[in-house]
């Protein structure tokens, strides 16, 4: 695994995050000269490559493939493959993105400006592609299996994940990096700002992104990259390699109805597949990282639907958006890495800011602190626009 986000550039970092309950929320002033209602975003640095990546290659890298880039760089340390490895053998990718808006605003501005598309340069088709991060991870990483680009709004991680997972169990691949990556520049989030579906609440950044809580008023826009490399488990014990945990189950569904309206239905649909795909009860999930983002009508159809699901089970239920605000392209893969830490740490992360739950997650139990607790099953899920749903159960790794 690999991960570069707002509460940490590397796992351990994310580790201590999540532990601590540490927010990586902030103000871009930058937003309110560009006309959005709120300035709140993970406050989030571009990662130095000069030194890393050759300037061929960095030429070609939108804002959310650097991210991607560093991910996976780590996700090979761990997963104990270098270049050599590459040469002689085969790795797919799934990855999920689904935009590249400031290397397309740019490349437009640089038009009307100077009238002339040939200043635009060799990397602006390559930045500007919604497939930017699989051909530049698979053209870096010399990969020669399956390479897609999942395109599936705020669940494309997860459904990244789940392909990975389904071409392995096909026999298709031995070997495939998964991930998602998210931009977090300001012209990637302006349209959603329009919707009114962002935080005003400015006073506090950090208390900003409230998943469950009544009082919310909104999502905080954030991003990054996060890698996972999947393998086939024979596979995996052959080479030696350090595993973290096993994906056990996948499911999915769309809701089939509204573009923007979350349902529970769907929601329900989804996760009972994944658990019937992994073969465990309902009973026996010990914890659920909610797709929840801070909004009121997300986070109430995801709160029903979890009750519906679990009932007297109860798991315990947490929101990482809480500290990371809403990752969107990345999040489905991102909330599988914290998970994966907590799991191998044992202990589940705060969902934080949540001070008076509403009428529907009041019936959940949600963890307002850092609980230790042994993770034998993990459900994460995640959620999007046009009424995408995954879900995924990843299970301990005990040797």
């Amino acid at each position: 695994m690999g991960i570069y986000s707002c509460i940490g550039k590397n796992l351990e970092e994310v580790r201590k995050a999540l532990y601590e309950g540490k927010s990586g929320i902030g103000i871009e002033a930058v937003r309110t000269q560009y006309g959005y209602r709120s300035p709140l975003t993970g406050i989030l640095e571009r990662p130095p490559l000069k030194g890393l990546l050759e300037r061929r290659l960095r030429i070609g890298l939108a804002e959310e493939g650097e991210y991607a880039y560093v991910a996976t760089l780590e996700a090979m340390r761990t997963a104990g493959i270098d270049t050599d490895y590459l040469e002689a053998n085969e790795m797919g990718i799934f990855y999920g993105n689904d935009s590249s808006a400031k290397a397309v605003i740019e490349a437009n501005n640089t038009v009307v400006e100077k009238r002339d598309t040939t200043l635009l340069g060799s990397g602006a088709i390559f930045q500007s592609m919604n497939s930017t991060v699989s051909m530049n991870l698979s053209t870096i990483f010399r990969l020669r299996g399956v390479n897609m680009t999942i395109s599936a709004a705020c669940a494309s991680g997860s459904h990244a994940l789940g392909l990975g997972y389904l071409f392995i169990k096909q026999g298709l691949q031995d070997l495939v990096l998964c991930g998602g990556a998210q931009e977090t520049n300001f012209y990637s989030m302006g349209s959603f700002d329009a919707l009114s579906a962002f935080s005003v609440r400015t006073d506090e950044p950090a208390k900003a992104s409230r998943p469950f809580d009544a009082g919310r008023d909104g999502l905080i826009p954030s991003g990054g990259g996060a890698s996972l490399i999947l393998e086939e488990y024979e596979h995996a014990l052959k080479r030696g390699a350090t595993i973290y945990a096993e994906v056990a189950g996948y499911g999915f569904s769309s809701n089939g109805k509204h573009i923007s309206q979350p349902s529970d239905e769907g929601s329900i649909l989804a996760m009972e597949r994944a658990l019937s795909d992994a073969g465990v009860p309902a009973s026996g999930i010990d914890y659920v990282n909610a797709h929840a983002t801070s909004t009121p009508q997300g986070d109430m159809f995801e709160a029903i639907a979890l009750d519906r699901l679990f009932g007297d089970c109860r798991p315990l239920v947490s929101s990482t958006k809480s500290m990371t605000g809403h990752e969107c392209w990345m999040a489905g893969a991102s909330e599988i890495v914290y998970s994966v830490l907590m799991m191998r740490n044992s202990f589940v992360a705060p969902n934080i800011n949540l001070e008076e739950p509403d009428a529907y997650s009041c019936k959940l139990n949600i963890a307002t602190q850092t609980v230790e607790k042994d993770l034998r099953l993990v459900l994460s899920n995640s959620f999007g626009f046009g009424g995408t749903n995954s879900a995924l159960v990843i299970k301990k790794y005990t040797g």
